[in-house]
């Protein structure tokens, strides 16, 4: 069997649309778990390292899609085995498939985890709370769930974008299974500006001056924070791929040396066209135009002064990377650290993946 595809013999894999006010959109768009499971079925036969791709069954039966890479070159496998594993935690709208040019090389050395976020990808999709506090917890109780289920002591933690936030939560949370905290351009850590608009308001507090909006702009951000994030690439139907290619073909760009057609974006257009519900989340977490409501710059002091914590930003990214240097400020330890990658943006991983691949890799063997 393709290692690509093994999944365990106790895992039922059949996958099926929860019911919902989306359950009879199906028809109307292109996509289903299948075409999705078929095409990151795809990119993951690029995988040269051992692979075993399976569902982790939660005590709520939701189940985590996960995989797991180690390194079948290694002669002493037990070697590889005592090493503290990468475990890897995808962005908002994203899957353990978006990894594909970093898990070979990060796997040399020790077993590396990726997995699809509760909501997202191949993962169970169910309903998430409206309250910000909530929905977070649902996701990390969803990450500590999976932890305990695979038999994880300590793990590396790696987060991309959402997934550094959550794991960072975790990391508050559960900070004895996290022997290094890696945050990839994360998103939620800095607090909300407050604007200004006219002389004389809001003394002695630190503020943002700008012009108020036109009312016009105000009436389209009431509408659009009416829907789900990614509701307009359901909403668009047939026209769904076409539009992901058309507004995201930088995805495209990442992997054409790997890929000549619309692989990685018709994988992005299936992660994010099926049942909406990690995005339910994230939008019960999140204020207009992306502000989290719970800022984490609010809650990283609650990190253990000894825990490492190593903050990768791409240099082009429209993450703004002070917010790296205020935590450094913030836990005034040596344990912290902000690094640029040069030449990147917000996919740091996939727009330099050989130096994201060296400076991870680096972090790694500083564990163990």
């Amino acid at each position: 069997m393709d290692p690509a595809t093994t999944t365990s013999p106790m895992q039922n894999e059949c996958e099926t649309e929860s019911s919902s006010v989306w359950s009879w959109w199906p028809s109307w768009r292109p996509t289903s778990m299948s075409l999705l499971k078929t095409t990151e079925s795809k990119i993951l036969t690029c995988i040269q390292n051992d692979l075993w791709a399976r569902f982790v069954t939660l005590p709520n039966q939701d189940r985590i899609w996960t995989l797991t890479l180690t390194n079948k070159a290694v002669r002493k496998p037990v070697e590889q085995a005592s090493k503290t594993p990468l475990v890897m935690v995808h962005g908002f709208g994203g899957g353990v498939g978006l990894w594909i040019r970093n898990l070979d090389a990060l796997s040399r050395s020790r077993p590396v985890y990726a997995f699809d976020l509760l909501g997202f990808g191949r993962s169970s999709r169910p309903s998430f709370p409206s309250d910000a506090e909530k929905a977070e917890e649902q996701f990390v109780n969803s990450i500590e769930q999976w932890r305990q289920s695979l038999g994880l002591e300590n793990m590396i933690l790696l987060g991309h974008s959402l997934g550094g936030y959550l794991a960072t939560s975790y990391a508050i949370q559960y900070p004895s299974r996290v022997s290094h905290l890696i945050l990839v351009d994360p998103w939620g850590f800095p607090e909300r500006p407050q604007t200004q608009t006219q002389e004389g308001q809001s003394q002695g507090t630190e503020v943002v001056k700008r012009r108020p909006l036109p009312r016009w702009v105000k009436a389209i951000a009431a509408v659009i924070s009416l829907f789900n994030p990614l509701a307009v690439i359901r909403a668009a139907g047939p026209w769904g791929p076409g539009l992901v290619n058309r507004f995201r073909p930088d995805f495209k760009r990442k992997f054409e040396d790997m890929f000549d057609d619309d692989t990685m974006t018709q994988y992005i257009y299936h992660c994010n066209a099926q049942t909406p519900s990690g995005e339910v989340g994230f939008r019960a977490m999140s204020e207009s135009l992306g502000w989290a409501k719970r800022p984490m710059l609010q809650r990283v002091h609650l990190l253990p002064p000894s825990m490492p914590l190593t903050m990768l930003y791409g240099a082009q990214s429209w993450v703004d990377s002070s917010s790296g240097d205020r935590v450094v400020q913030i836990r005034s330890q040596v344990h912290s650290k902000v690094l640029l990658i040069n030449e990147a943006s917000h996919h740091v991983y996939a727009d330099q993946p050989e130096e994201f691949n060296r400076v991870v890799d680096n972090i790694c063997n500083s564990v163990n």
